[in-house]
């Protein structure tokens, strides 16, 4: 679907919401689901509304730290989330997540066994996966040839026109593999040698943006940006001139997991949801409409070959061998790489 259509959705949708969440009186069982911008299909959180007679009070994030702060901050109660592979492996050792009742959950059985059991939750108790994908580079062939490496986020030729990830794991995990280091690493040195080659970037960034790379790339803003492979496939159809690459270095494969903070206020409602979004029909209906793979096997097959075959949408396995994933980091490592990165935003780093 065209981005402006969706925005125009999401749009209708918020504004449907919001007065549910902020206090409007309704005497419906209702959940409060957090998730990422651009990161569901309207149409199912309204499938489920009329299936269920449930309320769906639904807000967005931009970055998985936003949602740790969130969710760390107090004040803020939400019944379902969705964060990364490596945030929900820290909620989970941090005692913030509450254990699924799988029997609540009987669409489970469609993940595929690849997706079961993952570093993140090894025992499957606390997430169920949402969606998978890569980061990509992206670039605009009006301007810049197919480049073939993350050197190209470092090139002064195109000072001005590179856009960088405005969250920390992400830009050193680029950083640290064009230095040819693990995205996972604890090494002090290598970390203060990416931030270093971060800091060198800083002077020909454009900006540093998440969400709202959308509108940078698709309206030939910017030319060069990293982003996540389903919202890259979004800017590729909104604007043909958008094409995305593996760099040869490698890049970030990362798995987007369905989970209950604790104390939230309805687990039985959220368990409900968290259902419904597995069930096969939905599944499709949802990865179709955002772009993102999916790990559900039977909703797999239900999508046409033109999306199962894309090669950003579904990569190769050479090229998915070329991948790792972020792991939660020591909280020493995780200090010193937050350090870094205010240091960088703010110019302090030489």
């Amino acid at each position: 679907m065209k981005l402006i259509a969706k925005i125009l959705l999401a749009a209708v949708l918020a504004a449907a919401l919001v007065p549910a969440f902020y206090g409007c009186t309704d005497s419906r069982e209702s959940i409060n689901v957090f998730n990422w911008g651009e990161y569901i299909d309207p149409d199912v959180i309204k499938t489920f509304e009329s299936e269920t007679g449930m309320r769906v009070n639904y807000t967005t994030y931009a970055t998985n730290e936003e949602l740790y702060a969130k969710l760390t901050s107090g004040g803020a109660n939400y019944d379902v989330v969705i964060p990364s592979d490596y945030m929900l492996s820290r909620f989970i050792s941090e005692g913030m997540l509450e254990k699924l009742n799988f029997d609540n959950i009987p669409n489970f059985s469609y993940i595929t066994k690849e997706y079961q059991n993952p570093v993140y939750d090894p025992q499957n108790e606390y997430s169920v996966p949402y969606m998978w994908g890569t980061v990509v580079l992206i670039y605009n062939t009006k301007y810049v040839p197919e480049p073939d490496s993350w050197d190209i986020l470092w090139d002064e030729q195109y000072k001005g026109q590179i856009i960088m990830f405005d969250n920390s794991r992400d830009a050193f995990g680029i950083s640290l593999l064009r230095l040819g280091y693990s995205v996972n690493t604890t090494n002090a040195a290598e970390l203060e040698h990416a931030a270093a080659e971060l800091s060198k970037q800083r002077e020909l960034v454009q900006g540093y943006y998440m969400d709202e790379i959308f509108n940078k790339m698709g309206g030939e803003e910017a030319w060069i940006a990293p982003y996540y492979a389903g919202d890259a496939l979004t800017m590729m159809e909104d604007n043909p001139d958008v094409a995305a690459v593996f760099p040869k270095e490698g890049t970030n494969r990362f798995v987007d997991a369905v989970c209950i903070p604790k104390g939230a206020q309805n687990k039985e409602g959220a368990e409900k949801f968290i259902d419904f979004l597995m069930r096969p029909d939905i599944a499709a209906q949802n990865s179709e409409y955002i772009g993102y793979a999916t790990p559900n096997g039977s909703a797999y097959e239900l999508l046409g070959d033109e999306i199962t075959s894309d090669p950003v949408a579904y990569p190769s396995d050479e090229i998915l061998a070329n991948t790792e994933m972020f792991i939660n980091l020591p909280d020493d490592i995780n200090r010193l790489k937050d350090s870094l990165w205010i240091d960088i935003r703010g110019g302090l780093l030489n």
